[in-house]
C-alpha cells in the first residue's frame, strides 16, 4: 500500500507488519517512525481512519482470542460500528480455546492454560482499554492483573520431582559445555535455514535428557520430533525469561481460570459495543471473486445448526477467519470413562473446524498447506486432567509442595511439576485458588497433563487416553508418593474430567516456507486469516499475544490504517539478557569472559549490567587473567587457521587460472 504525503506526493510503501530483523534501522529524514520492535506510550497512538465507510460489515469466523480482537481492533481502532460486527462459532459459547466450565459437585474442566509474560504488548493492548469484573470502574484488566502479581510472587519450590515424590534437583539446566554450545549455534541460525526440521534432528540424545529440556518441554509443550524452528522462534520469544524457567519466577498468573479472567470481561466490553455473536454456526468456505490478481470474499457458506446457509459480502465488509483449531475435535472423559476420538488419525474431516482451511487451500497455493499440521495427531496430541478436590491425602501433598497455603487465595505451586520419570511425562499444577468465581472455600481445583500418548503409565500399565480419570488419578498419586492405602480416602473425594485434543500441538508440527498462509495474502482485499496457523514476521505460536497480532496485523492491513502492529519485544538485542541467558545456561555459573568483563567494567557506568559474581573475594584477579590468556591462546589459534585456509584458498585460485 503506498502512503501519500500531506502534498500528495507517493512515498514508500507502508507495512502494518513490523519485522526487526528484515534490515538495519536508523533514523533518516525518510522514517519518522520508531524502531519496528519498540512498545511505549508513543506507540498508543489511534489513527484516524481515512476509508470509513457507512454499513461496513466485519463477519468474523471463530470467536477465541484472535476473533474476539479482531472485532475490539475493528471498533477501537477502525471507527466500524460494533453493530456492523457479527462473531460466529461452531460452538453455544464464546472464547474458543479459552474455556472454564463446571462447578465443585460435577467437577470443573479447562482443557488448557497460559502462562503470562510482561511483554505480552498486543495482549495488555487489549486489556488495559477493558474493564476488569471485579474492580470499581476505570480499572481494567490489566490493573487487577497487575494489582494481584505485583503483590504476590510466582515461583516453584518443587518445578520436578521423581521416584514417587522426591523432589529432584532444579536448581541448574544441567547443560554440559557441549550442549551449551547447542543451543547457541540454534539461536545464530538463520531462519530459512531450518525448513521442516525437527528438533530430535539437531539435538544429541543426551540433551533430550537434561534438566534444560525436562523445564523446556513440559513448560511449552514441545515434542521431541516438533519443530527445530518453532524451538528457535520461542527462545528468541523468551530470552529475558531464561534464568526463571527452572523455578517459574519469569512468569505471571491471572486470578481465576481464563476464561472468567479474559473472556467474559472482553465479551462484555464488545456486547456493549453492540458486536453480535451467532453460535451453533459452522463456516466450511467461502466464495470470491478474481479479478486481475484481486481476490474479494463474496460469500462465506456455512452450516447454521445443522442447516445449509450463504452470508453475502460486499465488497467493502471484511472477513476475518481462524484457520485450523488446537482443540478442534477434543473428547471428553470422566471418572469412569476413558475419552474417544471421533476425529480420524490422518484427517479430521469435513465436519471440523479444519473443514474451512482445507477448501480454500484447495484454490490457491496462497492459503498454505493445512495437512501438514492435521496429518498425524498421534504427534499432536496430548491429554489433560482437570481434578476437583475436597480435602485428602492428595490435598495435603498440595500443600506440602506449595509455596503458600492453597487456600490463602496466593501462589500455589507456582506452576507445573513435572515428574521426570514419568512415562508420559506427566506435570500437575494447582494454580491461584479459587480458580472460579464461586468456588466453595474448602474445594481445589487441580491441572494436570501428559504429553506421550503411547506409553503405558508407571503404575496403571495403559497409555494415558486409555484411561478413565480413576486410573488418571492413581497414576498421579503414585507421582507424588501417596501411598496405596491412602489412595480410597482421595479417590473418596475428588472428580477427575478429561480432555483429549488430537491437534493440541499441531502448531509445532516441522513446517517450511508457504505452508502457513499470510494473515493477508497476497491480493486479497477484504480477507484475512488469524490464529496459530498464520505466518507472522518472528513471533512464535500458541500464546495468546501471537493469536491477537495476527488479528491486529488483519484488522490494520485490510482498513489501511497508518500504525504499526510492532514487531516482537527487543528483548532479544538487550545485553543484560544475552548476558543473564549465558549465565543461566552454564547453570548459574560464570561464563568465559564473564571475569574479564567484571575487570573492564566493574569502575564504570556499565557496571550494573553484570550478574553478581559467586565470591569476588577469592582469585578474582587471577581468574580474568587466566581467561585473558585463554582467549588469546584461543584467538592465536584461531588466526592459524584462518591462515591456513586462506593460503589453501589462495593456491586453488592459482591453481584454477592457470587452466
Amino acid at each position: 500500500m503506498m502512503t501519500r504525503t500531506a502534498d500528495g506526493n507517493n512515498r514508500h510503501p507502508f507495512i502494518v507488519e513490523a519485522d526487526t530483523t528484515s534490515g538495519y534501522w536508523s533514523n533518516h529524514p525518510d522514517n519518522t517512525l520508531p524502531p519496528p520492535d519498540m512498545m511505549g506510550a508513543y506507540m498508543r497512538n489511534r489513527p484516524y481512519p481515512a476509508n470509513q465507510i457507512e454499513g461496513r460489515k466485519g463477519w468474523i469466523i471463530g470467536s477465541g482470542i484472535a476473533g474476539l480482537a479482531a472485532a475490539f481492533y475493528l471498533v477501537r481502532d477502525g471507527a466500524v460500528k460494533g453493530e456492523n460486527i457479527t462473531i460466529f462459532d461452531a460452538l453455544d459459547i464464546e472464547g474458543g480455546s479459552l474455556d472454564g466450565a463446571g462447578n465443585a459437585e460435577d467437577g470443573y474442566i479447562i482443557r488448557g492454560g497460559r502462562e503470562m509474560n510482561w511483554n505480552y504488548d498486543n495482549l495488555w493492548d487489549i486489556f488495559q482499554d477493558i474493564q476488569a469484573i471485579e474492580l470499581p470502574s476505570g480499572y481494567s484488566v490489566l490493573d487487577e492483573y497487575r494489582l494481584i502479581n505485583d503483590n504476590d510472587p510466582n515461583y516453584s519450590k518443587a518445578r520436578l520431582m521423581h521416584k514417587q515424590g522426591q523432589i529432584r534437583d532444579f536448581s541448574t539446566f544441567g547443560l554440559s559445555r557441549s550442549q551449551q554450545w547447542q543451543l547457541i549455534r540454534l539461536l545464530l541460525k538463520r531462519k530459512e535455514n531450518l525448513d521442516d526440521v525437527t528438533i530430535e534432528d539437531y539435538f544429541s540424545a543426551d540433551f533430550l535428557q537434561t534438566n534444560f529440556w525436562f523445564f523446556w518441554r513440559s513448560m511449552f509443550a514441545f515434542e521431541n520430533w516438533h519443530s527445530l524452528l518453532e524451538m528457535k522462534l520461542y527462545m528468541h520469544r523468551f530470552i529475558d525469561a531464561i534464568d526463571g524457567l527452572n523455578d517459574m519466577s519469569a512468569l505471571v498468573f491471572p486470578k481465576y481460570n481464563q476464561y472468567d479472567t479474559f473472556v467474559r470481561p472482553l465479551v462484555e466490553h464488545l456486547k456493549k459495543q453492540g458486536v453480535k455473536f451467532e453460535f451453533g454456526a459452522r463456516a466450511y468456505d467461502l466464495e470470491w471473486r478474481d479479478e486481475e490478481g484481486k481476490c474479494t470474499v463474496t460469500g462465506i457458506r456455512m452450516l447454521n445448526h445443522g442447516a445449509a446457509d450463504l452470508i453475502s459480502v460486499n465488497e467493502k465488509d471484511l472477513v476475518f477467519v481462524l484457520t485450523g483449531s488446537m482443540t478442534e475435535g477434543t473428547a471428553y472423559g470422566d471418572m469412569n470413562h476413558a475419552p474417544v476420538l471421533q476425529r480420524g488419525r490422518h484427517d479430521p474431516g469435513n465436519d471440523s473446524d479444519w473443514a474451512l482451511w482445507k477448501n480454500i487451500a484447495k484454490k490457491s497455493s496462497l492459503f498454505g498447506k493445512p495437512e501438514k499440521f492435521y496429518n498425524d495427531i498421534g504427534r499432536s496430541m496430548w491429554e489433560s486432567a482437570t481434578i476437583t478436590c475436597n480435602p485428602s491425602p492428595l490435598v495435603d501433598r498440595i500443600k506440602e509442595l506449595s509455596v503458600n497455603d492453597p487456600y490463602s487465595g496466593k501462589t500455589v505451586t507456582g506452576g507445573i511439576i513435572t515428574f521426570t520419570d514419568s512415562n508420559w511425562v506427566l506435570s500437575v499444577t494447582c494454580n491461584r485458588q479459587p480458580h472460579f468465581p464461586g468456588q466453595p472455600g474448602n474445594v481445589l481445583v487441580l491441572w494436570a497433563y501428559a504429553l506421550l500418548m503411547d506409553k503405558d503409565g508407571n503404575c496403571i500399565k495403559k497409555p494415558m487416553p486409555a484411561c478413565t480419570g480413576r486410573e488418571i488419578l492413581q497414576e498421579l498419586c503414585h507421582h507424588l508418593g501417596i501411598t496405596d492405602n491412602q489412595f480410597e480416602a482421595v479417590l473418596a473425594n475428588t472428580k477427575v474430567r478429561l480432555a483429549l485434543m488430537p491437534y493440541i500441538t499441531a502448531m509445532f508440527m516441522p513446517r517450511k516456507a508457504g505452508d502457513r498462509p499470510h494473515v493477508v495474502p497476497q491480493g486479497c482485499t477484504n480477507l484475512a486469516l488469524m490464529g496459530q496457523f498464520v505466518e507472522t514476521s518472528n513471533d512464535i505460536v500458541f500464546t495468546m499475544d501471537s493469536s491477537i497480532r495476527t488479528a491486529r496485523i488483519g484488522v490494520y492491513t485490510l482498513l489501511g490504517l497508518q500504525k504499526k502492529v510492532p514487531d516482537i519485544s527487543p528483548v532479544q538485542y538487550d545485553v543484560r539478557n544475552l548476558i543473564k541467558a549465558a549465565r543461566a545456561i552454564n547453570n548459574g555459573k560464570p561464563f568465559l569472559g564473564e571475569y574479564l568483563l567484571h575487570l573492564l567494567l566493574k569502575k564504570t557506568y556499565y557496571a550494573h549490567i553484570l550478574p553478581p559474581l559467586p565470591d569476588r573475594r577469592q582469585g578474582f584477579r587471577e581468574t580474568a587473567d587466566a581467561e585473558l590468556k585463554g582467549l588469546l591462546k584461543k584467538s592465536a589459534q584461531t588466526i592459524n587457521t584462518v591462515g591456513k585456509w586462506l593460503q589453501k584458498a589462495r593456491e586453488e585460485i592459482i591453481e584454477r587460472i592457470r587452466k
